[in-house]
């Protein structure tokens, strides 16, 4: 279990490394909600398009990484996000992804300096090679949501939403590995969860 301290110790160590992305209110009905304002954190906004800057960030600034240096497999957006924060840290990185990804992903984590491995046809088989690498190498691996210091990044998403939106009653947060709802989750001390279309929908 991660807390709301731990969160805040993560967000105070990241905050000059990542940014602090903006709201904005629209009217629910715009999607087909009548009676609702909906408040949406633009976290597209952030440093390699995506809230995964933020986890990637908080293991690279909480963890001794070894000269080597890390690890990851991915789909896209996590492998970017590591690409990026390896960069800007200068520290070496590898990243494995399956072959299903993106060409503009692909692109994008190569530009970021990292060396990319295409691997297998699914995340798995990313995953595999990755954890290869790291018993061949000694690198240090940065999980895409199975890790505390990913689940402390992510977290800080909502940490900036309560100061941003302080009435929020109810979350939609999209669900894929499950780091951004946990971190989230740990934040809001949430725990009455549903899934509804492909969404956990969560209720503080």
């Amino acid at each position: 279990m991660i807390s709301t301290n731990q969160i805040l110790s993560a967000y105070q160590i990241i905050r000059p490394h990542i940014r602090r992305t903006p709201i904005v209110e629209v009217d629910g009905a715009d999607f087909g909600i009548e009676t609702a304002r909906l408040t949406l954190k633009l976290e597209s906004l952030q440093h390699a398009g995506s809230f995964k800057a933020r986890g990637a960030f908080t293991n690279l600034l909480t963890r001794s990484v070894p000269a080597v240096g890390v690890v990851a497999a991915s789909g896209g957006n996590h492998g970017a996000a590591v690409a990026f924060a390896a960069m800007r840290r200068r520290v070496p990185a590898k990243i494995f992804v399956p072959n299903v990804a993106s060409s503009a992903k692909i692109q994008q984590i190569s530009a970021y300096g990292a060396q990319l491995l295409i691997s297998g046809e699914r995340y798995a088989d990313a995953l595999a090679a990755s954890e290869a690498w790291v018993a061949q190498s000694g690198a240090m691996p940065i999980h895409a949501f199975d890790q505390e210091e990913t689940l402390l990044g992510q977290g800080t998403v909502a940490l900036e939403l309560e100061e941003q939106a302080s009435d929020i009653t109810t979350l939609l947060v999209a669900v894929g590995g499950g780091g951004l709802i946990a971190g989230i989750a740990a934040w809001f001390d949430i725990l009455p969860c549903l899934m509804d279309r492909g969404f956990l929908r969560c209720y503080a």
